[in-house]
């Protein structure tokens, strides 16, 4: 989009841009409502071509299978393309160029003052407080350091966590998230001998929601597994290659989720417990795999939809069709927004939340989200400057895709179009044609990009106290 058109849309387009903007500043009290539990399951690292039911041709995941089966599956769901961005994005509501939070930057290791502040971000765990949810978090954080923030997490809004704490530069042994764990919970840190990791974030998470059974739940299970580095886990013991051990992981994700389904049965509380599962961005690069007939290679870091199409299943037998597979547009920016519904909570006032709620089309009530488009971006690591950290660039690459067509932006303007629905892989790039369609498309596309900032945020914080940090130490700690 040339300088020209850019201002013509700025002059003219506001009030579709508006129509077509996510809803700002939501502070409207909802109804009141039975509260359901809610489990909300993210896998590391997993794209939608390691689950069987989206058309994996090497695994079998018979627990999201049947979660799908008993519940609805979405085809057009989007994380962000990189772990920082998807989970700022999902506990805020907000985009990443409206954070700041737009590249990676794994705080426990890299530091430098900079962190995930609850003094300037809000988060679902205190929305669900706000409305008398018992709130719970286990897995990978990684957005603060729990050595020097040790509070964090009850600032976040959680009451209860069992968390791996990320590599924190010079602590050797906080390196490890699967055999023998580094793990952080309510009595410190500290190595779990001989267990597996994702074992002990389930364990702990099943006697948690025993414990709180007769409580409304808001449980954030952000998994570390299937990310590397790649390892045996106690059902796989026999793998051998990188791509057998990746495997063996992905089934563990499988299993996990299995083990907590059962124990929510075992419970008595399936009928009022939503569980959703999905994954926080693309497989790694390295690994590839046969899904639908096709060989797929992992995008996670890229603007392909290898890198942020993501498995989306969500299931509860009293409040979501049994069987249903939507083509609806939803992406993580919606997660604060749907959860505040389900939970009848006010949305933080003064906020602009960019994203739409889907409790309705999750229970039936609609048949369509109200998105006319969902969004990714975010990759890559952030800067260190004399004024801390910052976003690699001053308006990151993006993309902004429909039902059928995406567009791919950089600096403002449309340079690549794709028509999804006949070119999965994105090989012919459509943005000079002359079709109807495609120019309607773009249009579209490029209204919307208008109500995007020219400038992206940067991240907000106070900054902790200095520390050591190495941007050497090597991907297997991302």
């Amino acid at each position: 989009m040339n300088q020209s058109r850019r201002e013509f849309l700025k002059n003219v387009g506001i009030g579709l841009a508006a129509a077509t903007l996510p809803i700002a500043c939501y502070t409207k009290k909802t109804e009141t409502v039975e509260k359901p539990n809610i489990l909300f399951v993210m896998a590391d690292d997993m794209g939608p071509e390691w689950v069987s039911c989206y058309g994996a041709e090497e695994i079998i995941t018979p627990n999201i299978d049947k979660l799908a089966t008993e519940g609805m599956r979405f085809t057009n769901a989007y994380s962000m393309p990189k772990c920082t961005p998807t989970r700022a994005s999902l506990l805020t509501g907000q985009y990443p160029w409206r954070t700041g939070w737009i590249n990676h930057w794994d705080v426990p290791r890299w530091g430098a003052g900079c962190h995930f502040d609850w003094k300037h971000y809000t988060s679902f765990g205190k929305v669900m407080q706000s409305t008398g949810y018992t709130t719970a978090v286990a897995g990978k954080w990684q957005v603060n350091d729990f050595r020097v923030q040790p509070d964090a997490l009850t600032n976040h809004g959680f009451d209860d966590w069992c968390m791996w704490t990320g590599y924190e530069t010079g602590n050797k042994p906080s390196a490890e998230r699967y055999w023998d764990p580094y793990l952080f919970t309510r009595d410190g840190s500290k190595t779990y001998p001989g267990q597996f990791g994702p074992d002990v974030f389930t364990d702990f998470l099943i006697n948690f929601m025993s414990e709180n059974r007769d409580k409304p739940m808001m449980i954030y299970y952000p998994m570390v597994d299937p990310h590397g580095p790649l390892v045996n886990t106690p059902n796989s013991p026999e793998a051998e290659s990188n791509k057998e051990k990746f495997k063996g992981m992905a089934q563990h994700v499988d299993h996990q989720l299995g083990r907590l389904v059962k124990s929510i049965d075992d419970l008595g509380l399936r009928k009022k417990t939503v569980i959703i599962f999905t994954t926080d961005n693309g497989t790694a690069r390295n690994m590839k795999t046969t899904m639908n007939g096709r060989k797929v290679r992992g995008g996670k870091g890229e603007l392909g939809e290898n890198g942020m199409h993501v498995p989306f299943v969500a299931s509860c037998p009293t409040r979501i069709p049994k069987g249903t597979v939507t083509d609806a547009l939803t992406d993580f920016t919606d997660m604060l927004p749907t959860f505040a519904e389900f939970g009848g909570a006010s949305l933080p006032e003064g906020e602009t939340i960019d994203g739409h709620s889907i409790a309705r089309l999750l229970t039936g009530k609609a048949e369509d989200s109200d998105r006319e488009w969902i969004m990714a971006m975010g990759g890559g690591v952030a800067k260190l400057t004399d004024q801390g950290v910052i976003p690699q660039k001053d308006y990151a690459d993006r993309v902004i895709r429909d039902k059928q067509y995406k567009m791919w932006v950089s600096e403002g303007s449309g340079v690549k179009l794709f028509d999804l629905t006949a070119d999965p892989g994105e090989t012919t790039n459509l943005i000079d044609s002359s079709l109807p369609a495609i120019i309607a498309a773009r249009k579209k596309f490029e209204t919307a990009i208008v109500g995007f900032p020219d400038k992206d945020a940067r991240p907000k914080y106070e900054p902790t106290p200095a520390q050591t940090w190495d941007l050497q130490v090597g991907d297997k700690y991302k």
